[in-house]
């Protein structure tokens, strides 16, 4: 805020300086338009004085010269004149003054448009300063509270609603990012608690299994009471497997959430954003990339969900692919649009094809690539969110991923 207030009072002084300059220029100017009456009295004085004859229409501001003449009013007139007396006789010059009124005018209304110029100057300076610079330094805080984990406290938007978008998209994140918080917290209790009754059933079979197992060692048991302990033992075993496959199926269940806006949007929405956004990135890359012609439709789905879906297969086409081309094309089946997004270049065995859209699941063509085997998966759930469908095949080393969109009926 304080380089701003030096930026206004710097620029505003560089201002003032130059309008000041500016001024005199035309005030000097005006001036020395304003005297050349003077200056043309003065020539035909010299012109009288040798003996010359006038003719005013020579002359801008010289009306008429007069001789003195005491048959005449010598002394009445309606215009501007001045007395001279040039070789023992008495002339009357009439001249026009309306330069001098005009030239004041002309002073007037420059300084007045400068005044105002440099008024409305200040007064834009202040106005983003109070009204954009100033809230924006508040909603600049607010990223770092929310790294902190201050989530409670909404944005307040300002009354000029210039960062609407803006903050309604960090109060957004806020309300998200509280949500996972609680959802977070909620989860872990629950599988703490979960683990804490899991751990306290498993040991009463864990602990019968090694008295029994103790008391053969020692044998105690003998004959047909060894084959009933057996069987208590196996008994106890097969508890404690029910409790692990218990583990097994809560691991395995859902562990992401997904949110998406059910509306009505066209096609054509989603497939400009993903031009614009991959065409010069996938050219910089050397990689041909085409959006196949298509007609326009009306979709119902979240946008912004799927061209998030678009953008994850884009994004590992250009990953797993061999860098040759990625292409979108379109076609229609009963009251469904389908979207194929096809890569060159996979090297995925058709074996495994099946899994590729499970969590945390990655193909044997991942090699030394990052990724944790969660981008397809989110894009299953999301289109599924949104009552669509999405499914993959290869062929000819393509990679076609194919997304199912309801059409509006």
């Amino acid at each position: 805020m304080k380089n701003f207030d030096r930026f206004i009072i710097t620029v505003s002084v560089m201002i003032l300086v130059f309008f000041i300059i500016l001024y005199f220029i035309i005030f000097n100017t005006k001036i020395n338009d304003s005297n050349l009456y003077k200056v043309e009295i003065n020539r035909i004085e010299q012109e009288i004085a040798y003996g010359n004859s006038i003719n005013t229409d020579n002359f801008d501001t010289i009306i008429g010269v007069y001789q003195y003449n005491p048959d005449m009013n010598f002394y009445s007139s309606e215009n501007e004149y001045v007395i001279r007396e040039i070789n023992g006789t008495l002339y009357r010059i009439e001249y026009d003054d309306t330069a001098d009124n005009e030239n004041i005018k002309v002073i007037t209304i420059v300084n007045i448009l400068l005044l105002f110029l440099f008024l409305l100057f200040v007064s834009v300076m202040l106005y983003i300063r109070y009204n954009i610079i100033q809230p924006f330094k508040v909603i600049s805080d607010y990223p770092y509270q929310l790294a902190k984990g201050t989530l409670s406290v909404p944005l307040k938007e300002n009354k000029n609603r210039y960062f609407g978008k803006f903050i309604w998209g960090l109060d957004m994140l806020r309300e998200t990012l509280e949500k996972s918080k609680i959802m977070e917290l909620e989860r872990a209790k629950k599988e703490k608690t979960f683990l804490m009754s899991l751990s306290h059933d498993i040991k009463t079979p864990l602990s019968a299994i090694k008295l029994y197992s103790k008391a053969i060692t020692k044998g105690l048991y003998t004959g047909r009471k060894q084959i009933e302990v057996a069987e208590n033992i196996n008994s106890k075993a097969d508890e404690i497997e029910e409790f692990v496959n218990e583990i097994i199926s809560n691991l395995s269940s859902d562990f992401m959430t997904f949110e998406t806006t059910q509306t009505e949007f066209y096609l054509s929405q989603v497939i400009d954003k993903i031009t614009a956004y991959y065409a010069d990135k996938l050219y910089n890359l050397g990689i041909d990339f085409n959006v196949c012609e298509y007609t326009d439709c009306l979709i119902t789905g979240d946008t912004d969900r799927l061209e998030e879906v678009l953008q994850n297969i884009i994004e590992n086409a250009v990953k797993y692919g061999d860098g040759h081309y990625i292409f979108l094309s379109f076609s229609d089946e009963e009251d469904c649009r389908l979207i194929t997004v096809s890569n060159s270049g996979c090297t995925l065995p058709d074996t495994e094809l099946p899994y590729i859209f499970d969590s945390f699941w990655r193909g044997s063509n991942t090699g030394t690539r990052e990724g944790c085997g969660l981008g397809l998966y989110i894009c299953r759930r999301l289109m599924n969110a949104m009552n669509g469908d999405i499914f993959a095949e290869i062929s000819d080393d393509c990679m076609n991923i194919t997304l199912v969109c309801q059409k509006t009926q």
